[in-house]
């Protein structure tokens, strides 16, 4: 049986992971941006992305109590250990894929930050207070992306078009709750996931149906992460961002 510190601090690394390995990815986009402007915004959320990890990870860090530190969660843990969501680790393929990926991830985060602005935990709360400016704005450009592309060009449209159906299978994920969800619930700590699906997939419905995109459909939606079970991607990204840590193990500079 899970304790309430062993709860706090799962609940936490699963917030800060899903940030770093969404900033992780957008960070690849770095001077490769299909405009100058682009570069910039998308670097610029990458950093937000980082920020609210580096929050995160280290209440976590302060919660667990034997010393580590942010840095420590971040670059000396292995794959299994991990638990974002499988969308955050997908490779950003093609600039249509990123914005359908942005979509769906900045449509939840907007709607799960708001309501832990509310958590019982203050840490909690100010952390989400801050990162939900940060997100809003997150949404607002791939809102706006995804109708410029949906609406503009028959290639551009065929491309997010594909992007949402390869993506949308991950998304039943982002509610899935477990043991910690439960114990944090009952404290007002954490928030009821359910209670965020019909504002989420309505937000989605509606942007997309502006955008002159399809609603996408899945047979079955994929899973894995809370339980540390990733897609092979993961294992890449912890190859390519902990080198320098486990090549040096504990430098200093």
């Amino acid at each position: 049986m899970m304790n309430k510190q062993e709860a706090i601090f799962k609940y936490l690394v699963r917030l800060g992971d899903c940030a770093l390995i969404h900033g992780h990815r957008l960070s690849e986009w770095c001077s490769r941006g299909p405009i100058l402007e682009e570069d910039l915004a998308l670097t610029n959320m990458a950093l937000d992305n980082i920020g609210r990890a580096q929050a995160f990870l280290k209440y976590a860090a302060e919660v667990q109590g034997n010393g580590l530190s942010e840095d420590d969660l971040a670059y000396k843990r292995d794959e299994r250990a991990f638990y974002n969501n499988l969308l955050t680790e997908l490779p950003i393929g093609d600039f249509a894929f990123t914005i359908a990926k942005q979509l769906l991830l900045s449509v939840f985060e907007n709607i799960q930050m708001q309501a832990l602005c509310k958590s019982a935990d203050a840490t909690i709360a100010g952390i989400a207070a801050k990162s939900h400016k940060e997100v809003r704005y997150h949404l607002t450009h791939a809102r706006d992306w995804t109708m410029r592309l949906g609406k503009g060009t028959l290639e551009s449209n065929t491309r997010l078009q594909q992007a949402f159906n390869q993506l949308w299978m991950y998304t039943g994920e982002l509610f899935e709750m477990y043991e910690e969800d439960a114990i944090l619930n009952k404290q007002g700590i954490a928030i009821d996931l359910n209670e965020l699906k019909t504002p989420y997939y309505n937000t989605i419905t509606s942007i997309l149906n502006d955008s002159n995109i399809k609603m996408p459909v899945a047979d079955y939606m994929q899973t894995g992460s809370r339980k540390g079970i990733h897609t092979e991607y993961l294992g890449h990204i912890l190859s390519e961002m902990q080198y320098l840590q486990r090549a040096y193990p504990d430098a200093k500079w």
